[in-house]
């Protein structure tokens, strides 16, 4: 099953629980620095095995509370 294509503002079109895949893609981000995000408990997920998932409303609330 092909990837969804996400883009931000979106949401309605993100799935409850996005692979790292597509959450790369949706921060417009490498997929390798979404895995150093991910390793260092910097973005808020959870690995399964050797797979990584990200709740949708957790990523939405992480991206709100982000400083910049």
């Amino acid at each position: 099953m092909p990837s969804m294509i996400l883009r931000p503002g979106r949401a309605a079109a993100l799935p409850d629980v996005i692979t790292i895949s597509d959450l790369a893609r949706y921060l417009q981000v490498s997929k390798s620095s979404m895995y150093k995000l991910a390793q260092e408990g910097e973005a808020p997920g959870q690995q399964v095995g050797k797979h990584w998932r990200f709740h949708r409303e957790v990523i939405h609330h992480w991206l709100s509370k982000k400083s910049y």
